[in-house]
């Protein structure tokens, strides 16, 4: 996995207070290869509810700025109960649980 151990707690923390202290944290994509150089951050987010998604949306992104400064990260967010996209099964099917390790 190549992102930082240390700021994992920090991003599951910031993710939970957002989504709600339920949700879990994916990264996936080329961020989980270690022998990969370079690539954005994936991250894919399963909530219990959809309220206010885009005012979520708006406070996560700032939220992940904070932590990550200026990097091209990409935010899937899926609230559980409803039919995953193509994108959120492959996402959530080979991406690393962050909210179990951190």
């Amino acid at each position: 996995m190549r992102l930082d151990p240390e700021i994992v707690p920090h991003l599951v923390k910031q993710m939970r207070q957002v989504y709600g202290m339920d949700a879990d944290v994916w990264l996936f994509g080329s961020r989980t290869d270690d022998n990969a150089k370079g690539g954005d951050i994936d991250l894919y987010v399963e909530t219990a509810d959809g309220l206010n998604p885009l005012d979520r949306l708006i406070e996560s992104r700032s939220r992940l700025f904070k932590l990550f400064g200026e990097q091209k990260i990409d935010l899937l967010v899926h609230v559980r109960g409803r039919e995953p996209s193509p994108m959120e099964r492959i996402a959530r099917n080979t991406g690393i649980k962050l909210s179990d390790i951190s």
